[in-house]
């Protein structure tokens, strides 16, 4: 039996070792011992430029900028910097009214004309609204922003909870319109910006939309790609609140006294997008060969210690109207996985499996490291295929790579973490994964027409509840049982905090950090 020494936090030495890179950056930065009133926020995600485009759901979360409509911690909508919204009677004209005394950071007001140059940015693409039939945008006065339509669209609003359409002051675009300053509305401003690592926030003077006023006034963000590096400095009191935490270091984590975790089902999932145009894969059998040979909650059990995380459909339950309990639940099934292989017309030869016309049956399945379970999940499910015969080779890369390789063509499969809560209602970001021409997250080389019609109809029309979870019910059948993704996991969201705050409460959208709420104990 080997043994591992162990840091005094519990993490082996290898481990331990891995993560001093960033606690010597965090020392250097934070000057920790002179910060006492500094909230150490820690989690995976980079701050990858200030453009809304690029960096816009770490802005929102981190309650620096607003969008016009915000939602509420059941996905409801409310008022965001737009305080009520209204449509024309035909549908084509949305009005949307500004709150009043909203200000910038740097203390000027928010003007309709600011708000519309805002969501014309976001119109450019890949901006959420780049896909929406928008005519036009106005100023219909000084605090009312008119969007005009070229046809209706009932989930506008929905779609502009989206952190791409964020509201930045012109004042933070130089002349060729990149973002130099990030002067949003927020309850907290920036005034220090390391990317891609930290940010360092303050409450913002002009935020006069709360009583009593925010107790947390400063916030010193770490990205730290580690999950073993989250956890140290949960575990050494370096970090207030430590996202992103995985298993193992999960586990010490609940043994220190001193340290409270929270847990939260999101609307995200673990799936594996398919070339649907492949010439193995564009046979329905072998893609439900492929989902039949996977081991979900051995998965889930193995390397997410949560058996409950194996995925039995696409959408978790934490989405109530679109997990449907009579769907048939994906299931593990090695026998029926070779059976289907051999009715598609492969034949086992020297252990792998032969097609007359298109050879071996091999693919190259690609992810990336920015979740730390997907290579993990990875290199378990190369082995489960290896076990069905089908030889896998896992390349792990860059996120960005991903839709490089829907666009070219080049991708045969990948695992991916995608999040479908990032509009309230998920028709819209299915929309965008399965419509026609699929998606950098979705569909690749495979389109079901029924289901975009489905989708279509949820989108820009009003319905009745049961019309409408009449269509859910058709669109979550279709993914069911033409697979042209495989969900292979849902995910729960970890969050160790500190002794020092109280107060915070999990975003199963995870639209907003929630910093407003946390209080500093006595």
């Amino acid at each position: 039996m080997t043994t591992q020494a162990l840091s005094p936090w519990g993490l082996s030495r290898r481990q331990a070792l891995g993560a001093l890179p960033t606690l010597a950056a965090l020392g250097t930065e934070q000057a920790w011992a002179t910060a006492e009133r500094t909230l150490q926020l820690v989690a995976p995600w980079e701050v990858g430029g200030l453009s809304p485009l690029r960096s816009g759901h770490l802005f929102v979360r981190l309650q620096v900028a607003e969008t016009l409509v915000d939602t509420d911690l059941q996905g409801r909508l409310k008022a965001g910097l737009a305080q009520a919204w209204q449509v024309s009677s035909d549908g084509l004209r949305w009005r949307f009214t500004l709150r009043p005394g909203a200000q910038f950071h740097h203390g000027q007001p928010v003007r309709a004309q600011d708000v519309v140059q805002a969501l014309e940015r976001a119109r450019t693409p890949p901006g959420m609204l780049s896909c929406l039939p928008i005519a036009r945008l106005e100023a219909a006065a000084s605090n009312v922003v008119d969007l005009h339509l070229m046809q209706p669209l009932h989930s506008l609003p929905h779609w502009l909870t989206h952190p791409t359409t964020l509201v930045l002051s012109p004042d933070s675009y130089d002349a060729k319109g990149v973002v130099q300053r990030l002067i949003a509305t927020g309850p907290y401003e920036v005034v220090h910006y390391a990317p891609p690592q930290s940010l360092t926030l303050q409450a913002a003077a002009s935020w006069r939309h709360q009583a009593p006023p925010q107790a947390v006034r400063q916030v010193h963000y770490l990205a730290a790609g580690r999950a073993e590096t989250r956890a140290l400095m949960a575990l050494g009191q370096q970090a207030d609140v430590a996202h992103g935490l995985d298993p193992v270091s999960l586990a010490r984590v609940r043994r220190d006294p001193r340290l409270n975790v929270l847990a939260v089902t999101v609307p995200r999932a673990v799936v594996l997008k398919l070339n649907s145009a492949h010439p193995a894969l564009q046979d329905l059998r072998v893609r439900q060969a492929l989902s039949l040979a996977l081991d979900r909650t051995g998965v889930a059990r193995a390397l997410l210690r949560d058996p409950d995380m194996a995925a039995t459909q696409l959408l978790p339950p934490s989405l109530p109207d679109w997990h449907f309990a009579d769907l048939p639940p994906l299931r593990h099934d090695p026998v029926g996985a070779r059976e289907l292989l051999r009715q598609a017309g492969w034949r086992m030869h020297d252990r792998t499996w032969q097609h007359p016309r298109h050879g071996r049956l091999q693919l190259t399945l690609r992810t990336y490291p920015d979740r730390p379970e997907l290579p993990l999940i990875a290199t378990a499910l190369q082995a489960q295929w290896q076990a069905l015969g089908v030889p896998v080779r896992v390349q792990i890369g860059n996120s960005g790579d991903i839709p490089l390789g829907h666009r070219d063509g080049s991708l045969e499969m990948a695992l991916i973490a995608r999040l479908y809560g990032s509009l309230p209602d998920p028709a819209g970001t299915l929309l965008r994964d399965f419509g026609p021409q699929g998606g950098d997250w979705g569909a690749m080389g495979w389109t079901d027409g029924g289901m975009v019609r489905a989708l279509e109809q949820l989108v820009r029309e009003p319905l009745p509840q049961a019309r409408a979870q009449a269509l859910r019910h058709q669109v979550s059948t279709v993914l069911q049982t033409q697979l042209p993704v495989v969900p292979v996991c849902w995910v729960r969201q970890q969050v160790a905090v500190g002794p020092r705050v109280k107060g915070l409460v999990l975003d199963p959208l995870e639209r907003s950090h929630r910093l407003t709420d946390l209080r500093w104990r006595a």
